[in-house]
């Protein structure tokens, strides 16, 4: 039998009895029982398919052979298997016996692990089980290269985060997430001990590709010791609400990491001086550049504005980068920004935005790929998107919620854009039937101009 008869036999018997039957009871029977196996295995589902001519090729010879030995299967159709494993499943596996326990630690089942703390006052969701933590950090420490921590809203989660991350000391990380589930739980551990925690893993990998830290004490100086080390390797690095960050510790990442690809940051860090910095000849192009523009107090934030030349400086190295602008702002707020052309790609606004301000979006955004309109507030954008849909010659998708728009003037929109609107998630309530068109008639239309069936989003009913 070969490698690929091993596997499908293996693994339609073992999702059977996974499903069917008390995994750990299963897994801990005697070789003595197995005729008890067989009768149960050879009943299933799975196994009946197969001798129906799902899998021609299985003799049931064969087929019986595997299923009454599970140890006898190859190392590596074991791995195979146990990849396809929740970690829970296959820890419990692992007690079968020895050889099913040396598959366990192959380092190939290590190279991507997620912790998940929490604290069972604060989340329904189960941490990974500290024993478990312990065994990683003392003997798969160094074979991990794609980790990320989800922690919950307690102080307490996000400082155990902190204690594993100085415990790897000989790791060779790649990828380094470090996710709040809720509120921004990092933001109350104390800055000296995450930033310690976070600097051994700089200085150890050597090797950071991709890099997102959003919401953290990260620092300048921390920064530094970032590049100091990985420099050569960094291409993405995310680390939007980072309040003790500066823009000369963006611009020491930007000079010294010559292949950074993707940067997100906070528009309080973005400058004319970065944006100059990041179009230097000695720099390679950017291909993302996200920015997030968030007020917390509204009407205590003056947002400063950015000059065409810097953006244009940007766009002229970089021609095919996406600039992604995330809004959380009030409507007043928005006075600075627009006002002249800016190379926005993707804008998505979280709170409602005026119909001013999208009106000198469709002037002043001819590169825009993307737009998400989460509110407007009763007023028709009929006259602003039919603007956006005849000066944003790129457009290529639109979502509205809680906005209105009458059907008349959609179906001008989509008539513009044309097939070129692959993406249109548009909520039913957005559309107001008017004297032309209702509801049960504007899908034809809308499909007609799309080249394909459409129909509007529909609130589900619970």
């Amino acid at each position: 039998m070969d490698v690929g008869e091993y596997l499908v036999a293996a693994v339609a018997s073992f999702h059977w009895v996974r499903v069917n039957c008390n995994l750990e009871a299963f897994f801990r029977m005697k070789r003595s029982d197995c005729s008890v196996v067989n009768t149960v295995i050879q009943s299933s589902p799975a196994v009946k398919q197969l001798r129906l001519g799902f899998c021609p090729s299985l003799e049931q010879t064969h087929m019986h052979t595997v299923l009454q030995d599970w140890g006898s299967l190859p190392h590596h159709v074991v791995l195979r298997i146990f990849q396809y494993l929740p970690l829970i499943d296959r820890a419990r596996a692992s007690s079968v016996c020895r050889r099913w326990n040396e598959v366990f630690h192959i380092p190939d089942l290590w190279r991507k692990f997620e912790f998940e703390l929490n604290q069972s006052a604060t989340s329904y969701f189960k941490s990974t089980h500290p024993d478990l933590i312990q065994q990683i950090i003392k003997k798969h420490a160094a074979h991990l290269q794609y980790v990320s921590f989800k922690v919950d809203s307690s102080t307490e989660s996000a400082e155990t985060a902190c204690d594993i991350l100085s415990q790897l000391v000989n790791c060779s990380i790649q990828t380094l997430g470090l996710i709040s589930t809720a509120k921004p739980s990092f933001m109350n551990v104390s800055k000296s001990h995450f930033v310690s925690a976070l600097t051994v893993v700089f200085i150890n990998s050597k090797s950071l590709s991709s890099i997102k830290i959003e919401d953290t004490p990260v620092d300048d100086p921390s920064l530094k010791i970032l590049v100091a080390n990985n420099s050569d390797t960094l291409r993405l690095l995310k680390m939007s609400s980072c309040p003790h960050v500066s823009s000369d510790g963006i611009l020491c990442v930007a000079d010294h990491c010559q292949g950074l690809k993707e940067l997100a940051l906070n528009y309080y860090i973005l400058s004319d001086e970065l944006l100059l910095a990041l179009s230097s000849e000695t720099h390679v192009n950017l291909e993302h550049l996200r920015i997030d523009v968030v007020s917390e107090n509204p009407g205590q934030m003056e947002f400063h504005s950015i000059k065409k030349r810097s953006w244009d400086a940007l766009i002229k190295h970089s021609p095919g980068v996406n600039v992604v602008m995330y809004f959380f702002l009030y409507e007043e707020e928005f006075e600075t920004f627009f006002k002249e052309e800016t190379p926005v790609t993707h804008l998505y606004f979280g709170r409602s935005v005026s119909k001013a301000v999208l009106r000198r979006i469709g002037h002043n955004c001819p590169r825009l790929i993307e737009l998400v309109v989460c509110a407007n507030g009763l007023q028709p954008l009929d006259s602003e998107l039919i603007c956006i849909a005849e000066h944003c010659k790129n457009l290529t998708a639109l979502g509205l919620s809680e906005c209105e728009v009458s059907c008349s003037a959609f179906i001008e929109f989509v008539r513009l854009c044309g097939r070129r609107l692959t993406q249109l998630s548009i909520m039913e309530e957005v559309l107001v039937p008017d004297d032309s068109y209702n509801l049960e008639e504007i899908h034809t239309e809308v499909s007609k101009y799309l080249g394909r069936v459409w129909f509007p989003e529909v609130m589900p009913v619970w």
